[in-house]
């Protein structure tokens, strides 16, 4: 179906719906494309250097795109193949901290956003709260924040655990580290805490600042936040959702969801159910944007765009990808002709991350076909600028996403791709969103304000605000102080010095 032949969505002002676009990123060699690396006229493998960071913000930027979008691990990949694999492939390891790269690509763009991914697993909230209102006061209010809890059993060992913590309690730390962040954020200062009255010698009200005091399950934090207002508050919350306990605390807290699908009817309900579910919980629905990881490969003729994907494929590593998959069988090792259900079950293996991939039913050959196709189903596209721009309306208007994370076959090839032949057609078309100004923070370009809306958890934080209550310690007259306090009263001294 060409965009000719069907009528695409408006919104409430009549306009065709528009795409938002974020360049989907990892700092190491092998982010999702595993081999690419090799093609001589990539850059992956100049991860770590800054120029490479600093080209590509002002690049994306020039595309008018929404964001970089960073993905991130705390540990490796080593179901199968154990570290030699992951090592010897550059499979998400050597992985820089995506934090550290946001100001050094802020400091050369003025309009492109940036979103971190960071876990709620295992780093208390606190130290994160200032980082990330570092990020939101140098960029002027463009950043987000991919809230993920960690699920590698290597990140748990770094950790100091005997193992990943269970499914459902990750989720309710995550809550708990969640509402924390947002008495942080959203209700430790008042707006207008920061006076700079020079005459009288004051820098902050100390009526407008408060400590939190949280005591939770999980977490002990007093406050105050050490960082006063910024634009955004709290930056922009994107968060996946797939099982029925990560639907909850994704619906109850994020602002763009990135979801899947092998089906149109799969998305359609993917998204409705976490609509239902907002809804639920007191939010309005009809905030929620939905997001998916989408693969473009575009060339001014389908000749053109077949000879890339060809070039593509000739590099992608099967191992690689049964490595990032953290696969429990060896696919390859199996008579192509049966079901990976058979395989599983000649195996000993339960369901695991094959059978959740691919199905049962699927057979192994069928299975290792995509995987070296690197077609990652639905929302995967090749040919002419007019025939991508056909299937993102279709994407937009009949499965009902918002945006996509585009995902990165070659460096620079597929960034500079969209930008000379997608962009401009989706922009013909009125398909993107006016272009970003100066100024403007990542969430007022995707929602049209600054602030998180008072349907959000979060606001209550600002509603709830009252002037500081300082805590007081009771002893008995001429008593001696114990020395946890004399500990606590020493660290306080050598605060105010410092």
């Amino acid at each position: 179906m060409t965009s000719s032949s069907r009528q695409p969505s408006h919104s409430k002002s009549g306009t065709p719906k528009t795409l938002h676009v974020n360049l989907f990123e990892m700092a190491c060699v092998s982010h999702i494309v595993h081999g690419m690396w090799r093609e001589e006229s990539n850059n992956r493998h100049r991860f770590g250097e800054m120029g490479y960071w600093l080209d590509t913000a002002k690049r994306a930027e020039a595309a008018g795109m929404d964001a970089i979008f960073l993905a991130d691990v705390i540990g490796i990949y080593d179901r199968f193949g154990g570290l030699d694999a992951s090592l010897r492939l550059g499979l998400q390891i050597p992985n820089l901290d995506p934090l550290s790269l946001i100001p050094a690509m802020a400091a050369v763009t003025e309009t492109l956003g940036f979103a971190a991914t960071f876990s709620t697993t295992y780093e208390p909230p606190f130290a994160f709260a200032r980082r990330m209102s570092t990020l939101d006061l140098l960029t002027n209010g463009r950043v987000g924040w991919n809230v993920v809890t960690s699920y590698l059993p290597n990140a748990a060992r770094n950790f100091g655990l005997d193992g990943e913590l269970e499914h459902d309690s990750r989720y309710d730390r995550a809550d708990e580290y969640l509402d924390v962040l947002y008495k942080l954020w959203e209700g430790s200062w008042q707006e207008d805490a920061v006076i700079q009255d020079r005459e009288s010698d004051r820098y902050t009200d100390p009526s407008r600042v408060r400590h939190i005091n949280h005591e939770g399950a999980h977490f002990r934090v007093e406050g105050p936040h050490l960082v006063q207002p910024t634009p955004q508050r709290t930056p922009v919350l994107f968060q996946a959702t797939g099982s029925s306990r990560g639907l909850k605390t994704a619906a109850r807290h994020a602002e763009a969801i990135f979801i899947g699908g092998r089906t149109q009817e799969e998305v359609r309900s993917h998204i409705a159910r976490t609509r239902a579910e907002a809804a639920a919980q007191g939010r309005d629905p009809a905030e929620l944007k939905f997001y998916v990881m989408a693969g473009l490969i575009a060339g001014r003729t389908e000749e053109e765009a077949q000879a890339k994907l060809a070039r593509y494929r000739a590099y992608y590593s099967v191992e690689g990808a049964l490595v990032h998959a953290q696969a429990e069988i060896d696919l390859r090792q199996f008579d192509p002709s049966i079901t990976i259900g058979q395989a599983l079950a000649e195996s000993g293996r339960s369901l695991g991350n094959m059978g959740r991939r691919f199905g049962t039913e699927l057979t192994v050959g069928a299975a290792l076909e995509q995987i070296a196709s690197f077609d990652e189903g639905r929302f995967f596209a090749v040919g002419t600028p007019e025939q991508i721009a056909d299937a993102l309306e279709i994407w937009l208007d009949e499965d009902g996403i918002d945006g996509i994370n585009l995902r990165q076959y070659h460096s620079s090839e597929t960034l500079d791709d969209y930008a000379t032949l997608i962009a401009p057609e989706l922009r013909r078309r009125g398909r993107l969103p006016a272009p970003a100004q100066p100024g403007e923070t990542l969430r007022h370009r995707l929602t049209g304000r600054d602030r998180l809306p008072d349907s959000h958890p979060a606001a209550i934080q600002r509603r709830n605000f009252a002037p500081p209550q300082p805590r007081t310690e009771t002893a008995a007259p001429n008593a001696s102080p114990s020395p946890a306090n004399a500990q606590n009263a020493n660290a306080q001294k050598e605060s105010a010095l410092s």
